[in-house]
């Protein structure tokens, strides 16, 4: 109720603006342990059962997905709201500042979301130093999302992906491999029969290199058509991937109406909830359920996380349904998840 108070002001102020005012708020928080437990008495619900997925023990269903918190500077504050798991990134290995602004669109009508971000993030260096001061590790699950510096090119990708392994290898709890993301020129190309199994080996045979196994995850597009998404997934029962994150934004406006339908980049929310539902189903039944799913896309509601976990999926993440009903998401969908 909180929140829809405030809503309408906060979606007076630019959305990346906003967006970066929450953050903060939720950093400072992470460093204070009263406010920390203030957020957890009010936002945690004693109904969370753990999921065991990938080798792992996630203490609920539900996490944040990854673009969230770029950064890592708030994952404390997060986590305290519930979440099970937090998915960090997506990292690349230098710095880079992304697309130019304005990157970021509301579709209030729709409860929708477009961006065109581009991957801005800090690198690698200051974000594994904004990690290592995490606290209380053993409470929720942390995800690092990897993708691939705008200026490699893709003969190369494989070099900033193993180099991310290295520098994360022993905070992460699971790499997500973002080769899905519409926003870098090229990046969806990996997904590709002509790259995929390439870069997915290069990957997987640096990561064996390590003592700690950290488990694997490829996210991938909802706009493969039936032919690549067949191709892909049979490359990933081949190689054993550990798991499969499904999906990132979507290119497809054609059911947008709004004034912003026209602005370029993926978009995410209401609009790609029976999008997503349906490729996860499509990929558990071709997979016969032998590589789990994270499923995000369209978790407006506990309705939807349900729909998506009966479709197949062993998790899920929201993002765009904390833009429009608050931090009490996390714990309504979780006080109701069968």
């Amino acid at each position: 109720m909180i929140y829809k108070l405030f809503r309408p002001l906060i979606f007076k102020i630019d959305p990346e603006e906003a967006h970066a005012l929450t953050l903060k708020i939720l950093a400072f928080s992470s460093r204070i342990p009263l406010f920390l437990r203030f957020l957890k008495k009010i936002f945690q619900t004693p109904r969370s059962k753990p999921i065991r997925a990938f080798g792992l023990t996630f203490p609920n269903a539900l996490g944040l997905a990854a673009g969230y918190d770029k950064n890592g500077i708030a994952v404390q504050g997060l986590a305290a709201l519930g979440f099970g798991h937090i998915e960090v990134g997506t990292i690349t290995p230098l710095p880079q500042l992304g697309n130019p602004k304005k990157r970021i669109f509301r579709l209030p009508g729709e409860k929708a979301i477009i961006n065109r971000m581009g991957f801005p993030n800090l690198g690698a260096e200051k974000i594994l130093n904004n990690l290592e001061k995490i606290k209380n590790r053993s409470e929720f699950i942390l995800g690092i999302n990897i993708g691939k510096n705008k200026d490699t090119p893709n003969e190369d990708a494989h070099k900033d992906y193993t180099s991310l392994i290295s520098h994360f290898n022993h905070l992460a709890d699971y790499f997500a491999i973002n080769i899905s993301s519409p926003n870098t020129l090229g990046l969806r190309e990996l997904q590709g029969k002509a790259h995929l199994n390439t870069l997915l080996t290069a990957i997987i045979d640096h990561r064996d290199n390590f003592e700690k196994r950290v488990p694997l995850l490829v996210k991938l597009s909802p706009d493969l058509t039936e032919l690549e998404l067949s191709d892909a997934l049979d490359i990933l029962i081949k190689l054993k991937m550990d798991g499969i994150i499904a999906t990132n934004t979507t290119i497809d406006k054609s059911s947008l109406i709004s004034a912003n339908k026209n602005e370029t980049g993926g978009s995410s929310g209401m609009p790609l909830t029976k999008k997503n539902t349906e490729m996860v189903r499509k990929i558990d039944q071709y997979t016969k359920g032998v590589i789990p799913i994270i499923a995000v896309g369209g978790v407006m509601s506990a309705k939807d996380a349900q729909e998506k976990l009966d479709a197949g999926a062993k998790l899920v993440q929201v993002y765009t349904g904390l833009i429009y009903s608050g931090p009490s998401l996390v714990k309504n969908i979780l006080s109701n998840l069968n």
